[in-house]
C-alpha cells in the first residue's frame, strides 16, 4: 500500500455517482489524483476526457495496466459491481465500491466468497457521515436519552436505511425478523436526482413501510416513499427512542431529575448571514453548548452529501495508506444489504422474513 505522496485513485463508471467521485477527487489534489475512468460508450469517454482532464479506458483490465493505482471507486451497476471488484482484488487493488455490492443475496455471498478475506473492499456508505445523522449518532451514544430500544427511520432507501439503523440501536450482526407491506398514493415528483422536473401532474408513487425485530430485542421502523430523498414534497425524519427521553429530528426531550424534563434542539451554526463575510458554509451542529459534530471541511463551501462523501472518500485514502481504520468493510455493507432484501421480500411475499448468519458475520469473542 502506498505510503508517500499522491495516492493514484482509479475511477470506474462515468455515470452520475461516478463523475460526482471525479469532482470530489479533484478538490482533494494534496492527496490523491485521478490516474483514469472507465466507460463503456464512447460519447461518455469523451465527455469525462474533456471535462475532468482524465484519460479514459473502456475496460477496467486497460485501466489497471496503466499502471497499478493505489486504490479503484467503482461506480457502475448493480450487476456490474461484484465482477468489477473481483477484478481488481486479483490484482491486488484496493477497492471502495459503491453500494450496494451486489445486487441479490446469491450475488453477495459469491462476492463475499470471492473477496472477502482479501480485507480489500470498502464500501461507500456515507450516510451516517452526514451532519444531521453524526450528530444525533454523537448525541445519542453520549447516553443523552438513556439506553435506546429503537429508531424509525423515514429518508432514505433500504442499505441505506439498514446502515443508519443498525448504528442508531449498535446491533452489529444480529439477525432481523422483518415484516414490511407497501401502499401507493398519488404523488407529485417536483425535483429529482436532475433537479427541478417541471412535472406538476400526479403519479401513483409506492410507500414501503417495515417493522425489524432485533435479536437483541432493539427495533427499527423503515418508511419510504419512492424519491422520497430528493423529492422536496416529503421530509427526512427521524425518532430515536431511549429509556430517558428521545431524539425527534433536531429536537432532543430527555429527562435530567425525579421531575425536570428539558427540551432542547440540535443547532447548525451556518456562517455567511448578512455581515458574515465567511462564505455560506456549516461550521458545526451542537446541542446545548456542546459541539457534536465540527466541518472537517470548513471552506470548501460543501452540501451535506459533498461532506460526507468526501469524508468517506479521504478515510479510504488514509485506511490505504495504513494509518487510519477502515471506513466501511464490506462485511458491514453485505449486512445491511442483507437487510435491504429482506425487507423486499417481506413486502413481496407479505410474510415475516428473518435473516440469516453469514460468512461475513464475525465470529463472537470468547
Amino acid at each position: 500500500m502506498a505510503s508517500t505522496g499522491r495516492l493514484r485513485v482509479g475511477v470506474i463508471g462515468a455515470a452520475w455517482r461516478g463523475q460526482y467521485f471525479l469532482k470530489l477527487i479533484a478538490r482533494f489534489p494534496e492527496v490523491m489524483e485521478c490516474i483514469g475512468v472507465v466507460a463503456r460508450r464512447e460519447s461518455a469517454r469523451q465527455e469525462v476526457a474533456e471535462r475532468w482532464g482524465v484519460a479514459a479506458f473502456e475496460t477496467a483490465e486497460q485501466l489497471l495496466d496503466v499502471g497499478k493505482p493505489d486504490f479503484v471507486v467503482t461506480s457502475v451497476s448493480w450487476a456490474a459491481n461484484p465482477s468489477i471488484v473481483k477484478e481488481s482484488v486479483a490484482r491486488g487493488v484496493p477497492v471502495l465500491s459503491e453500494t450496494p455490492p451486489a445486487p441479490d443475496l446469491e450475488s453477495l455471498r459469491e462476492l463475499w466468497s470471492a473477496v472477502g478475506p482479501s480485507g480489500l473492499v470498502q464500501v461507500a456508505e456515507q450516510y451516517a457521515l452526514m451532519p444531521t445523522h453524526a450528530a444525533r449518532l454523537a448525541a445519542g451514544h453520549a447516553g443523552i436519552i438513556g439506553e435506546i430500544s429503537s429508531v424509525q427511520i423515514s429518508s432514505t432507501h433500504l442499505y441505506h436505511a439498514a446502515s443508519l439503523a443498525r448504528r442508531y440501536l449498535g446491533v452489529g450482526f444480529e439477525s432481523a425478523t422483518v415484516s414490511a407491506r407497501r401502499f401507493a398514493g398519488p404523488l407529485v415528483n417536483p425535483s429529482d436526482r436532475s433537479g427541478w422536473t417541471h412535472d406538476l401532474v400526479p403519479r401513483q408513487a409506492t410507500t414501503t413501510i417495515a417493522t425489524l425485530e432485533f435479536d437483541s430485542g432493539r427495533s427499527a421502523v423503515y418508511d419510504f416513499t419512492d424519491n422520497q430523498s430528493r423529492n422536496h414534497l416529503r421530509a427526512r425524519r427521524l425518532l430515536l427512542r431511549g429509556s430517558m427521553g428521545e431524539i425527534i429530528d433536531d429536537r432532543v426531550v430527555r429527562l435530567v431529575d425525579a421531575e425536570t424534563i428539558l427540551e432542547s434542539r440540535i443547532s447548525r451554526h451556518q456562517t455567511g448571514y448578512e455581515l458574515d463575510h465567511e462564505g455560506f458554509d456549516t461550521a458545526h451542529l451542537s446541542l446545548d453548548g456542546t459541539v457534536l459534530w465540527r466541518n472537517p471541511f470548513f471552506g470548501q463551501r460543501f452540501n451535506d452529501e459533498d461532506v460526507a462523501m468526501s469524508a468517506t472518500l479521504l478515510a479510504m485514502a488514509e485506511w490505504v495508506r495504513g494509518v487510519g481504520p477502515a471506513p466501511y468493510p464490506l462485511a458491514e455493507a453485505a449486512q445491511d444489504q442483507l437487510i435491504g432484501l429482506a425487507i423486499e421480500e417481506s413486502a413481496d411475499q407479505q410474510r415475516l422474513v428473518t435473516t440469516s448468519q453469514e460468512a461475513w458475520t464475525p465470529l463472537p469473542r470468547r
